[in-house]
């Protein structure tokens, strides 16, 4: 049993659930006319309709439900889904009886309290990630999705992607890579970080309810920037950590089948962007496993300065993998690289992943537990980073150790 598989099976018990995954016979909901999921979609944003629009692409879904703080995207995505309702507020929809699942695609902050929510409310759960703001909620949201026994996938996509299954099954599990001591990721000029709030948000629209998109947040005084740009702002997310190392900690996590950090350090600043961010425009990041390796990070939205990919090294050779591409270059002396390009957007694969297991039951390719513990490493490392100090971290009780 990995060591992953043990972590999930420990919390389970603890929580008193005895199954990991539900029968088919044990989910009685009945689904729409035509055997259609009825989905509804929270936060309109730019990622929550494109994701909707994948859903819809899959011809198993009606999306019968919208909402979102700003009516104008609530408008917007009811252009592309003409027969559903629109909501200001995510409780309402949930009130919804016909829905079956729900896509979660509002900022960071506002993460924990919708999933579960939408759980005890009884529906099945795309959640974007990061799962998490903070390193405390991850246990209450797998709780709540065992309890319910709902179906909780998040929107780590690279889980369903066929070329890093294929990458995995080839290198990983036949030991092609000898003794892995380091995993490099990287991930630099992210564009979502970078966005600027346009002329006509400068006055808060009418229809924009600014106390709500605070939500648990403490209340200051509407700012275009922190609305649309709200990466860049600890309160609302993780920066470049959460919103990409955690992509990038779950394919290391997939790979190695370890999701247990015991310690992190970090360092970076605010070191170009003067325009209020709070969340670093240039970061480093490790983090250090039991198994005997470490997990690096690096990124930068410094101009210019473009690229993300996930390398693994081992004695036997490396594995350069990518959303579009993977490369393996054994050590031997002599040796040709050996490149294996993706052939399906791996969002879609994610998307046919939770909808296959609305239907079935079984625990989906990103499942709460796993969002959970990848949203946890890179809460770890953002800690290092705020506290300006190496994190110990003791991954079995999930408790930040004294120094």
């Amino acid at each position: 049993m990995s060591k992953c598989e043990f972590g999930r099976r420990r919390f389970l018990q603890s929580t008193g659930v005895t199954a990991i995954g539900f029968t088919a016979a044990s989910y009685s909901r009945i689904l729409g006319a035509n055997n259609q999921i009825q989905l509804g979609v929270i936060g309109c944003g730019g990622r929550g309709v494109h994701v909707m629009e994948v859903f819809q692409k899959t011809n198993q879904v009606n999306v019968s439900a919208v909402c979102d703080v700003y009516a104008q995207r609530v408008d917007r995505a009811l252009q592309k889904a003409p027969l559903a309702k629109g909501f200001a507020d995510h409780r309402q929809l949930l009130e919804s009886k016909p829905l079956d699942a729900v896509l979660i695609a509002t900022p960071d902050h506002w993460h924990a309290t919708i999933t579960i929510d939408a759980l005890n409310a009884g529906k099945d759960v795309y959640v974007e990630k990061p799962l998490t703001l903070t390193i405390e909620e991850g246990p209450q949201i797998v709780k709540a999705a065992r309890v319910n026994q709902r179906i909780c996938q998040v929107g780590m996509q690279q889980r369903s992607g066929s070329h890093y299954l294929r990458a995995k099954e080839e290198y990983f599990k036949t030991g092609k890579l000898g003794k892995i001591t380091l995993a490099r990721t990287w991930w630099h000029g992210n564009g979502a970080h970078l966005q600027k709030a346009p002329d006509s948000m400068r006055q808060k629209p009418s229809n924009l309810d600014w106390a709500r998109f605070l939500g648990p947040v403490k209340w200051r005084d509407y700012d275009p920037q922190q609305y649309w740009n709200f990466r860049a702002y600890l309160d609302f997310g993780g920066g470049q950590v959460t919103d990409l190392f955690t992509h990038w900690i779950d394919v290391v996590h997939m790979f190695m089948d370890q999701d247990d950090p015991v310690s992190a350090v970090a360092a970076g600043g605010i070191y170009h962007y003067k325009d209020g961010r709070t969340a670093p425009d240039t970061i480093n990041a490790v983090l250090e496993y039991p198994g005997g390796w470490n997990a690096t990070f690096e990124a930068t939205l410094a101009p210019g300065i473009k690229g993300a990919a996930v390398e693994m090294c081992g004695t036997e050779g490396k594995l350069l993998i990518t959303r579009s591409m993977y490369e393996f270059l054994s050590a031997e002396k002599g040796a040709q690289p050996v490149v294996v390009k993706a052939e399906v957007d791996q969002t879609i694969e994610h998307v046919q992943n939770f909808l296959d297991c609305v239907r079935s039951r079984k625990l989906p390719n990103g499942d709460v537990w796993i969002g959970h513990r990848s949203a946890q490493a890179s809460h770890l490392a953002n800690l290092a980073y705020l506290q300006k100090r190496r994190i110990k971290f003791d991954p079995q009780r999930e408790e930040i150790l004294p120094l």
